[in-house]
């Protein structure tokens, strides 16, 4: 019995050093697992870490694009609405999904009128749904319409873009172009006839002033060799103006005073304005004191217009002359504009764009070549002619000739020491018997 004691006793202290050794081996596990654990979330923490820093780093980048591609849309907006063409984006099923402030103008529609609509309805609203080359908006510009496919970058179809082009400029080179070709043609052919008429001309106006000298005595038929002669008067100036509108000579070029022409063409105007109510102003701007032109020519255009105003304001009315400078010109340069300007009864839309025809007049007794004339002579200085009128208020006829850019510099730095205007301000000009009033526009 006691040596079994004893032996259970001897078993229970190897035991205890199991025991131990397992509880040793499990804590050693355990702090194996915690350092394993310990360096995995210090690995995730790290990783953690260069994720969020690769997120940020793309969010950035996302961002920049973002903002990139803000910038890049609001540049190509800009660029299409800054499109003097008019852009009409359609989709598959003919309805008008975006359009442009050109687009909007050749509509003659507002935005909220066009964006969502048919592309048919709208160009009949804006009377675009015409077959004639060019159409005509409703402001008056000549305009062409042209479809283009839209396709998807695979290929499909994705609607159309219109494109509506001013083509007002391109026709006005061309009407000026066939009206150059019609001179030289013209020129030609009147250039031949108008010699062979005034060798008989002549015949019959001395002939004519014969007959007066041999009829002193005999009033009745001495009346008859007076209309001869004034006949022969009407005829030479006919051709005159002729040979003026198909070869305007402009080759006596040179720098003249602004308001001396004016001046000599109201004194040529004053039997016409004589017996009127008309009042006239004369506005000179300095920097546009002086005018390079043949002289001669451009008082005759300045004269024609005078005419054709104191004609449209019978009886009473303002006519009003005035010159300034500009930066603005048909060859880019700076140009001199001379405008005179009515309050007569103006000229109706449709005689507009026929006004600078030969032959074409509204008056009886006129030849229809005042105008053309002045065309003619404009053109020949590489100038224009602008054109605004209202019905029933009155009109003005703008000449807009290119000016030197060495003379612009000259007057600026100079002034105008040619033209000395100190005792001329106060008191008004005289024209013939009339008085009418000179007033000097500020720079």
């Amino acid at each position: 019995m006691r040596k079994k004691e004893s032996d259970a006793m001897n078993v229970r202290p190897g035991s205890d050093t199991a025991d131990s050794d397992l509880l040793h081996d499990a804590f050693r596990s355990f702090d194996d697992a915690a350092a394993t654990l310990q360096q995995s979330y210090q690995t995730l923490t790290s990783r953690l870490e260069q994720l969020d820093v690769e997120l940020a780093d793309r969010n950035e980048a996302l961002s920049r694009n973002l903002r990139a591609n803000e910038e890049l849309r609001a540049h190509l907006t800009a660029i299409v609405e800054s499109l003097s063409t008019g852009l009409l984006v359609v989709d598959t099923g003919g309805s008008i999904t975006r359009c442009n402030q050109a687009g909007e103008h050749f509509l003659g529609l507002t935005r909220d009128r066009i964006v969502g609509r048919s592309l048919t309805v709208c160009l009949k609203e804006a009377q675009l749904d015409g077959d004639v080359y060019p159409l005509t908006t409703q402001q008056g510009s000549a305009v062409t319409l042209s479809h283009r496919a839209l396709q998807t970058g695979e290929g499909s179809h994705a609607g159309s873009l219109v494109l509506i082009q001013d083509v007002t400029a391109v026709r006005e080179l061309e009407d000026r172009l066939q009206r150059r070709n019609r001179l030289a043609a013209m020129g030609e052919m009147v250039g031949r006839i108008a010699h062979e008429i005034r060798n008989p001309l002549g015949s019959i106006e001395l002939f004519a002033s014969m007959l007066r000298r041999d009829l002193h005595g005999v009033p009745a038929l001495r009346d008859y060799a007076e209309h001869i002669s004034s006949s022969v008067h009407m005829m030479n100036r006919l051709l005159t103006n002729l040979l003026l509108y198909t070869k305007p000579d402009c080759s006596h070029g040179g720098w003249h005073e602004t308001e001396a022409l004016m001046l000599d063409a109201l004194t040529l105007a004053a039997h016409a304005v004589a017996h009127t109510r008309i009042d006239i102003r004369l506005e000179v701007n300095p920097l546009a004191s002086r005018i390079w032109c043949d002289a001669g020519q451009i008082k005759q255009v300045l004269l024609n217009l005078i005419l054709n105003s104191i004609h449209a304001m019978p009886g009473s009315g303002t006519l009003t002359l005035s010159a300034t400078l500009t930066g603005g010109q048909t060859s880019g340069g700076p140009a001199l504009c001379l405008s005179v300007s009515d309050t007569g009864v103006g000229i109706a839309p449709a005689q507009r764009q026929k006004i600078f025809d030969p032959f074409f007049t509204t008056r009886d007794e006129g030849t229809g070549l005042g105008l053309a004339i002045v065309h003619a002579i404009v053109e020949a200085h590489r100038g224009r002619i602008d054109v605004e009128s209202v019905e029933g208020r009155g009109t003005t006829l703008t000449i807009v000739l290119p000016h030197p850019p060495q003379e612009e510099e000259r007057v600026k730095t100079s002034g105008s020491p040619s033209l000395d205007r100190r005792d001329r301000s106060a008191a008004p000009v005289t024209i013939g018997e009339r008085h009418f009033v000179e007033e000097e526009t500020s720079a």
